[in-house]
């Protein structure tokens, strides 16, 4: 922190995608430099031109190539690449692809260096990347390698937090990585997060079953029976943990506007509820991480890029939970490495 404000790193995502349009114009509200110093992992010249396309010439920024250039009253660009890039609005390449992977491992270098205290991703091409030489399914699982720690995908929105027991892994394998061992470290990591990351006292979890019906007692399946209920039952010892709830009527009935956060089995499960209800103002957060870092809950969307139509709010919420989150865990942590003497207060004789 400098001056009392969070650096906030940003990796520039996909060239090519709405990322660069979200980013910029949630760096131009002129509130932001009061809570906090954003850093924008990218190039003069690809900044430059994008503040040229989107009719921003009004916007100013801090070129640096060394962090004591930091300037904390507005935007600030860290070179990493030099050269003019190729920008094609709207169309996925490997070029784009390319510039998103630099940007990405510059910032998450600049993480673990203690230059920024946060980072915040913008979206990026997997197919691209992986054309780049990224040897990774996402950015979940390259921060979990770089940056320690066992991630968890957390989408949130105001009261609205869902985790996924199994990422970016194909529909077909999910079942079999369903077990009592790992459900019951996503509900402990979920409810570390609940607590650390969010300030939640005593956090309520609810766990989904994986099968039609929640396996109808078994008649649509057994990981119910043989996986989430012992990995619940288990949880329940320390924590307030309830489930498995069918998934289909537990977001019908709103019932998750009973919970502090909400576990479900595998991606689609969670995403497709959480972002139909909050699409627009979600953030993903990679709980679990040595390091916060979060990003905005929608894709490149070639389809409007270059429009000028682009909302940014998404994006702006995750540089806002990303400020949150780890405010929220400095005070945890402080709280923990300073707990209060407890003396016990002895009873007067005929008291």
């Amino acid at each position: 922190m400098i001056d009392n404000k969070i650096v906030v790193g940003i990796s520039q995502g996909d060239l090519n995608g709405i990322g660069p349009e979200v980013i910029l114009k949630t760096l131009s509200e002129p509130a932001l430099s009061e809570i906090c110093i954003p850093v924008l992992f990218s190039s003069q010249k690809t900044v430059s031109y994008f503040r040229k396309s989107l009719g921003m010439e009004d916007f100013n920024f801090n070129p640096l190539r060394d962090f004591n250039q930091l300037h904390t009253k507005k935007p600030n660009v860290f070179i990493c690449y030099e050269e003019e890039v190729n920008i094609e609005m709207g169309k996925p390449s490997a070029i784009s692809g390319k510039y998103a992977k630099i940007s990405l491992e510059a910032a998450t270098t600049a993480l673990l260096e203690q230059k920024i205290d946060v980072l915040v991703t913008a979206p990026i091409n997997k197919h691209t990347m992986q054309e780049a030489g990224f040897n990774y399914p996402g950015h979940t699982e390259f921060l979990g390698e770089k940056l320690g720690g066992t991630p968890l995908m957390l989408l949130c929105s105001d009261d609205l937090r869902v985790a996924v027991v199994t990422g970016h892994v194909p529909l077909k394998n999910v079942s079999q990585q369903i077990t009592t061992d790992k459900v019951l470290a996503k509900i402990k990591q979920l409810h570390h997060s609940l607590k650390h990351d969010f300030g939640i006292r005593k956090p309520r979890i609810a766990v989904l079953g994986l099968n039609p019906h929640a396996g109808e007692n078994g008649a649509i399946g057994d990981e119910e029976k043989t996986a989430i209920t012992p990995a619940i039952d288990k949880a329940k010892e320390t924590m307030m943990v309830y489930g498995p709830y069918s998934a289909d009527g537990f977001f019908g009935k709103n019932t998750q506007s009973q919970f502090d956060g909400v576990l479900a089995m595998y991606h689609d499960q969670g995403l497709i509820p959480f972002k139909t209800l909050a699409f627009g103002n979600g953030v993903n957060f990679t709980a679990g991480l040595n390091y916060v870092r979060t990003s905005p809950d929608h894709g490149t969307a070639y389809e409007i890029a270059g429009k000028q139509v682009a909302d940014e709010s998404s994006f702006r919420q995750a540089l806002y939970t990303a400020i949150d989150v780890y405010r929220c865990r400095s005070l945890q942590d402080e709280i923990s490495a300073n707990p209060l003497a407890f003396t016990p207060i002895k009873k007067e004789r005929g008291g």
